[in-house]
């Protein structure tokens, strides 16, 4: 952001510094020269008149030799012809002489006013010595240009140098400018992305930027408080819930287990189908809490390499499996990193892989992929058991959404928002063969 308003600032500037300076350059280069050949011409003028005397009133040429005189000293080269185009005098220096001033004396002496030459640095102006219409002579007059270059040098090294400052100046201005709008709303942005990551504690500075910024600021600040103090409402609430729940039914269940041990009959089969009961009941309160605690979760990221998390989990459920008759496996697949929450991985694949051996029926087989796909790592949990009817996986991470589930019908609720929280999708395709494959896309982590 900083970058884009000191680039702005700086074109902005830039175009107007072109505007204003270069035409003001333009309109002082103009005037120098007119003033230049004006300066020229009224020199020239005061030898014609001088000429004019000697050639038209037979005065001694005495006036007209001291104006070429003091020309000469000037710098300038001056010559006078007379009506019929024929040198009369000059100075020392012959470039007010050859084809260019025999062509500008013909113009004069016909009447026109020509416009004037340049020639070898110098400009050429002719002025007729008498009356326009009939001359009684001309004279030309050669001036160095270096004087008017050096001013016309001058001026555009001027309008540079002002140029190049206001440049300068825009760019420190601009900078500074930027900098002062940018920094708050970087470390606002800052703030907000640790919030999203988890840092409920997470506050941005107030104290500089615009004032717009500044309440901005300030504005998040209250949100964040906000959001902090619900969360830790909630999971306060969570753990009084999971607190009141378990103590009771575990005392519940006590007390069943002691019935039972004294039990015959009608009796001991009716406390057991109550302990059943009792047994579902405590996953059912289990399940609720680490659903609750799911939605409830906001990950910060840290890398998990997910090929040896799946090699891990796939060898603590190994034993579960061989007990009810079911192979896991894992693919050999690539080595990849996700950015997840710690822990979360782990138990999403737990949850998978307990609804999977819970389906496949006694020499089935659940396997393990794992691949690259584009920014994210592809995990896929496929089992070959009775699978689930269309209108079943529409439903299945909803809470009880489930009504072909086995057990609680919240496992697949847990892992939808564990995989989403963390950035990533989770989804149900039917294996090739039979079966259920759960797919799993994860963000890959990026080094930061």
């Amino acid at each position: 952001m900083t970058r884009r308003i000191t680039w702005t600032l700086l074109v902005l500037t830039s175009v107007l510094l072109l505007l204003a300076v270069v035409p003001l350059a333009v309109s002082l280069t103009a005037r120098e020269r007119v003033a230049f050949r004006d300066s020229q011409r009224a020199a020239t003028r005061v030898i014609a008149a001088a000429a004019e005397e000697h050639l038209s009133d037979r005065k001694p040429a005495t006036t007209m030799r001291q104006e070429l005189d003091a020309a000469a000293r000037a710098g300038d080269c001056a010559a006078v012809y007379d009506a019929f185009a024929r040198l009369v005098a000059s100075t020392p220096c012959t470039a007010a002489q050859g084809e260019e001033a025999s062509e500008l004396v013909k113009l004069v002496l016909a009447g026109h006013e020509p416009e004037p030459p340049e020639n070898e640095g110098r400009l050429l102006t002719a002025e007729p010595a008498g009356e326009v219409r009939q001359p009684s002579g001309a004279v030309v007059l050669a001036r160095s240009a270096a004087s008017l270059d050096a001013r016309v040098a001058t001026i555009w090294g001027w309008s540079a140098g002002i140029g190049a400052a206001g440049l300068a100046a825009s760019v420190l201005l601009s900078s500074r400018l930027a900098r002062w709008v940018s920094r708050p709303l970087s470390t606002l942005d800052a703030a907000a992305r640790r919030l999203g990551e988890g840092a409920l504690d997470e506050r941005a500075e107030v104290g500089g930027g615009p004032p717009e910024v500044r309440r901005l600021a300030a504005t998040f600040n209250t949100m964040a408080a906000r959001t902090e103090a619900l969360v830790h409402g909630h999971r306060a609430v969570i753990a009084d819930v999971s607190h009141q729940l378990r103590t009771p039914l575990a005392a519940l269940r006590l007390r069943l287990d002691v019935l039972a041990a004294g039990a015959e009959g009608d009796t001991a089969e009716e406390l057991a189908a109550a302990q059943e009961e009792i047994a579902r009941l405590s996953r059912l309160v289990d399940g609720l809490l680490a659903v609750a605690r799911a939605e409830q979760a906001t990950p910060r990221p840290t890398a998990v390499r997910v090929d040896e998390v799946v090699a891990e989990r796939v060898a603590a459920w190994s034993p579960v499996g061989e007990e009810r008759g079911v192979r896991l496996t894992a693919s050999d697949g690539a080595v990849l990193t996700a950015a997840l929450g710690a822990g979360h991985l782990e138990q999403i694949l737990d949850n998978l892989i307990a609804n999977a051996v819970e389906a496949v029926p006694e020499g089935g087989r659940v396997t393990l992929d794992l691949l690259a796909l584009g920014g994210s790592a592809r995990v896929r949990v496929r089992d070959d058991g009775p699978g689930m009817s269309a209108e079943a996986k529409a439903v299945a991470f909803r809470r009880f959404g489930n009504p072909e589930a086995r057990g609680t019908g919240l496992g697949l609720a847990i892992v939808h928002r564990l995989v989403t929280a963390n950035g990533g999708t989770a989804g149900l395709e039917d294996t090739p063969g039979g079966g259920l494959t759960v797919v799993l896309d994860l963000p890959l982590w990026q080094d930061r």
